[in-house]
């Protein structure tokens, strides 16, 4: 076994951080697909949080979009600090008003979202991203 495995010396950082952002990007682009289900999305508005609200539906749809275009921008790495901005301001929403912030067990999927979000705004998309090769030029 390799002393890499014992040392705090990163391993295979910029793949590794790659690779995170592209399941990540796909994981809320699915989430975010919902937007094109006029079902689904009905069934969101009419959730308890929403009702009443005037701008319930505006909020859900916006939402949806916000997890489709942030999820897409991060698959392929371009604007990668500003769609995990996005990102994460929507998940944080979700985590702490949709579901009530119980992000200790209930609902904490929409709070891990914005920690990997945090982690790309901190470390950046990693290798394979347009974002690397826009930069190069």
């Amino acid at each position: 076994m390799s002393n890499k495995m014992f040392s705090a010396a990163p391993l295979w950082d910029q793949q590794g951080i790659a690779l995170i952002r592209i399941i990540t990007g796909f994981f809320l682009a699915y989430h975010g697909w919902e937007l094109f289900s006029a079902e689904k999305m009905q069934g969101y508005v009419g959730w308890e949080m929403f009702k009443g609200q005037p701008l319930a539906k505006i909020m859900v749809y916006a939402g949806k979009a916000a997890e489709l275009i942030g999820g897409l921008l991060l698959m392929i790495g371009f604007l990668t600090r500003i769609a995990s901005v996005i990102v994460a301001c929507t998940m944080l929403y979700i985590s702490m008003f949709v579901g009530l912030g119980k992000i200790w067990y209930e609902d904490q999927h929409p709070f891990l979202f914005v920690l990997l979000a945090l982690v790309f705004i901190f470390c950046g998309p990693g290798s394979w991203s347009l974002d690397k090769q826009v930069v190069k030029k």
